[in-house]
């Protein structure tokens, strides 16, 4: 079972990330890489943030469906993400092991995408 607390002290623990001001929202050169779920708990209301649900990318929507069949007590989605490469994490439902794996590979996700837009950039110049 892990907290918000236990989500700062695993990211900022990873090469390159940093945090906005104490508000959970994690940045690998500059690149957001895992923050809290904003939840629409009123239709007409502003969304209401939850610290205790994280959102991080993954590779690609095929691994998305396969965390959330896999593991649905600890992944999740919603509407909201739809057609994303993103998943929602429970964070009372994981592991710190799990959490630092799952945090760790968010980041991997992101450097890479990262460099290949780089790449592409300098390609076109």
């Amino acid at each position: 079972m892990a907290d918000e607390h236990d989500v700062r002290r695993i990211a900022m623990a990873l090469p390159d990330v940093t945090e906005n001001d104490g508000d959970c929202h994690f940045r690998v050169n500059g690149v957001q890489f895992a923050w809290p779920w904003r939840e629409r708990v009123h239709p007409k209301k502003t969304k209401v943030e939850r610290r205790d649900v994280l959102v991080i990318p993954v590779d690609d929507l095929d691994e998305k469906a396969a965390l959330v069949e896999a593991e649905p007590e600890i992944f999740f989605t919603e509407p909201h993400y739809d057609g994303y490469a993103m998943v929602l994490v429970r964070l009372a439902a994981v592991d710190e092991v799990r959490l630092t794996e799952v945090l760790s590979d968010a980041r991997e996700i992101v450097t890479e995408k990262a460099k290949t837009r780089r790449k592409r950039r300098k390609r076109k110049e």
